[in-house]
């Protein structure tokens, strides 16, 4: 799931990484029986529109209001959701799901028409989903997403309400991870035919099925709550009644409003985070992310040469990067996929597939590099402009890659910072140079990260392509997608390149430092999660 740029994930991310067994600290401090907490995201919501969402922070609040068949858990493990059990065929190619007896907000049972509505919705071409290549394994999704197929053919079918019948064209051992995203949730078939193209733009043009019920977001301001949803399944088990959230870009004024207690959590950067490590309330949570650079190698012809990729990637020290610079909580990558986040046989995968010289500085190496590759595309000076969000975060970010890279000599780079939507908007139409992007794992397998970068996957903002690379993810999907040893080792290999050719440049894997208020109880570290799923956070 795309990140706001560099920015630390803010609020409901941290709800990724820890189990909140108790309630916010009003209701500890005031003896209420009303269980409120009050929480800080740096970005507001871009819209609650499953099929079209692509940013962190709306996908967040989705996984609060709403529920798909499975739920992420902990240790990489999924719980029942909508669907109280599941089976799969021998030869992995059909997943039967008996769904259990739900309803939307509005009193609508959820049923597994529901779910065929959902997904054929979001894979069809005029809906313009920038997710439905997620759904590619399903049986026919790539042809009808391409408009060679009707949307009826798709692999999946109800059985009655409550049985859901999935095809998948080849085996995908990590499918029940994938049903557990907001772009594989219901949507309810009324609601979407009522509001039309308004679908989902505000709190109340949208039906919900999870543990909250949004309210109070018009579709563009900054404050919003989630309030406990009496129709959902198991709401016996959710224990806070309202999560109040707000949108704060600048970090000194979350910190400000933690201090005074408007907020129960709040996130922290740079010397923010470096001045509270004493903090009885400092926390530092472990995310399954990379923060990387991307270059727009369609629109510009020098970022064609692998030299001139490679020199840019050497010349930012990563280390002084994560040390000096962000302080909150990240570290330095080993490549594109994140540590600990997908092992086979006790081996960590960006162990396995580590290149010295993807995420190393050199400073010496890289200028002779870069007046290499200037001399192949017979250039001698080269101007472009570093696309980032407007978060403080990410303007320092872009403001130290700036000051790296202009050491190479003939090289000059100017810094454009733009609201985070904007931003997300040029990047998808390559209206770029360079571009400040970030990915958190949906699933935890390394193809979540590896297939963005295949030649046509439309997360792929800078059209780096390799034919090599995109053979060995087609095979990895394909012929061995049966075999986890060698579909493991395609990855490793198709990794390699990605690094030897500086596709991209990880600049870091991130970690969030925050604050926590201590009457927030039951707080325990979550293992590094490839998943958002922080409603549980409020079921005990």
């Amino acid at each position: 799931m795309k990140l706001n740029s560099l920015a630390k994930l803010g609020g409901v991310a941290l709800l990724s990484a820890v189990v909140l067994a108790g309630c916010g600290s009003k209701s500890s401090q005031s003896g209420s029986k009303k269980q409120e907490i009050s929480w800080m995201t740096p970005s507001a919501i871009a819209t609650m529109d499953t099929s079209k969402m692509t940013d962190l922070y709306s996908a967040q609040v989705a996984n609060g209001t709403n529920e798909g068949l499975l739920r992420m858990a902990k240790n990489n493990k999924v719980d029942p959701g909508v669907a109280k059990s599941y089976s799969t065929s021998k030869d992995g190619l059909t997943w039967n799901l008996t769904l259990r007896h739900s309803k939307w907000n509005n009193g609508d049972p959820v049923t597994a028409k529901d779910f065929v509505f959902s997904w054929q919705r979001t894979v069809n071409p005029k809906t313009a989903s920038q997710y439905a290549y997620i759904f590619a394994n399903i049986k026919n999704a790539a042809k009808i997403n391409s408009g060679k197929m009707a949307v009826s053919k798709l692999g999946v079918k109800a059985e009655g309400n409550y049985k859901f019948v999935v095809t998948l064209d080849k085996p995908q051992s990590f499918f029940k991870f994938m049903v557990t995203q907001p772009e594989f949730f219901p949507q309810n078939p009324k609601t979407v035919a009522k509001y039309g193209s308004s679908f989902a733009s505000n709190s109340t043009k949208n039906s919900y099925n999870g543990p909250f019920v949004l309210k109070g977001w018009n579709g563009t301001n900054d404050t919003w709550t989630l309030t406990k949803n009496k129709d959902y399944w198991n709401a016996k088990s959710v224990k806070i009644q309202d999560v109040k959230f707000q949108a704060i870009k600048t970090p000194s004024t979350a910190l400000n409003s933690y201090n005074s207690g408007k907020l129960d959590f709040t996130t922290l950067s740079g010397t923010l985070a470096a001045n509270n490590k004493k903090n009885k309330d400092y926390v530092v949570f472990p995310e399954a992310s990379t923060s990387y650079m991307e270059f727009n190698t369609k629109k510009i012809p020098a970022l064609r040469n692998t030299d001139i990729r490679k020199a840019m990637a050497l010349a930012i020290d990563k280390k002084q990067m994560v040390n000096k610079v962000m302080q909150g909580g990240d570290i330095t990558p080993k490549g594109f996929v994140p540590a600990d986040m997908a092992k086979h046989n006790g081996k960590d995968f960006a162990a396995q597939a580590y290149v010295k010289s993807g995420t190393d500085s050199n400073l010496a190496e890289a200028k002779t590099l870069f007046a290499k590759g200037m001399k192949q595309v017979g250039k001698k000076s080269l101007s472009l402009t570093l696309l980032g969000a407007d978060d403080d975060d990410t303007k320092r970010a872009t403001e130290f890659v700036q000051s790296q890279l202009t050491k190479l000599p003939g090289l000059k780079i100017n810094n454009q910072n733009i609201p985070f939507k904007s931003k997300l908007s040029r990047a998808q139409n390559q209206q770029f140079d360079l571009v400040l992007s970030a990915w958190i794992a949906d699933y935890p397998d390394p193809s979540n990260f590896l297939d963005l970068m295949t030649s046509n996957n439309p997360q792929n903002d800078g059209k780096w392509s390799n034919k090599q690379y995109d053979a060995l993810m087609k095979k990895s999907e394909s012929t061995d997608a049966n075999n986890e040893t060698a579909r493991w080792n395609d990855m490793v290999q198709a990794e390699k390149i990605l690094m030897n050719q500086q596709g991209v440049v990880p600049l870091y894997q991130q970690g969030q430092a925050a604050l926590l208020k201590s009457s927030v109880k039951g707080v325990q570290p979550f293992p590094t999660s490839p998943q958002y799923d922080w409603a549980k956070s409020y079921v005990k």
